[in-house]
């Protein structure tokens, strides 16, 4: 089975959502290592709480259609998931599939939108690479060869200098049961 890749961000209550969201993909699937939590400032729609961000490694033998269906829309459901016309709007959880194998394509979201595998948000994002990077540091990306511990760390120098500071930082004050990267 590949090694799948999800991203979970939340800043409403994301003190129990994210924790909620992590507790419902291992009832679901075979979870093996989960990243550490990350608080990052908002992208794109400024004023709005900070989010906590992490990122999950599975197992699972669905498809990435299957798993954004039957998984991650069920997750974004329990936790009352309501998307909103500006993509950057608040949200009690987001749950991307980043990583599916090495899998180059697209697949059905289930809501009208094709979505690019591997997800692009990893070479654009430290939110997203920083915490895909823990889990799975040696791992080439698919398409640029790249480490992503060195996609990551280009990414959060690229941020640095742009933001004049750290783009997120590591919370080590919250604890998950098995809370720990791969």
């Amino acid at each position: 089975m590949p090694h799948v890749v999800i991203a979970l961000g939340s800043n409403i209550d994301k003190e129990r959502n994210l924790l909620a969201a992590v507790a419902l993909l291992r009832q679901m699937c075979d979870v093996t290592a989960v990243a550490p939590i990350y608080e990052s400032a908002p992208v794109g729609l400024l004023e709005q709480p900070n989010f906590w961000n992490t990122a999950v490694h599975l197992h699972t033998s669905l498809t990435p259609t299957q798993l954004k269906q039957e998984v991650i829309g069920v997750i974004e459901t329990k936790l009352k998931r309501v998307r909103q016309a500006d993509p950057n709007a608040p949200r009690t959880i987001d749950a991307d599939i980043i990583l599916y194998g090495d899998l180059v394509g697209e697949y059905d979201g289930g809501d009208g939108r094709v979505r690019p595998l591997p997800d692009p948000d990893l070479l654009k994002f430290p939110h997203v690479a920083v915490p895909v990077a823990d889990l799975l540091p040696d791992m080439p990306h698919p398409i640029t060869g790249e480490q992503l511990t060195d996609v990551a760390e280009r990414l959060v120098a690229e941020a640095e200098e742009k933001m004049g500071g750290r783009p997120l930082w590591k919370r080590d004050d919250i604890t998950m049961d098995d809370n720990h990267a791969g």
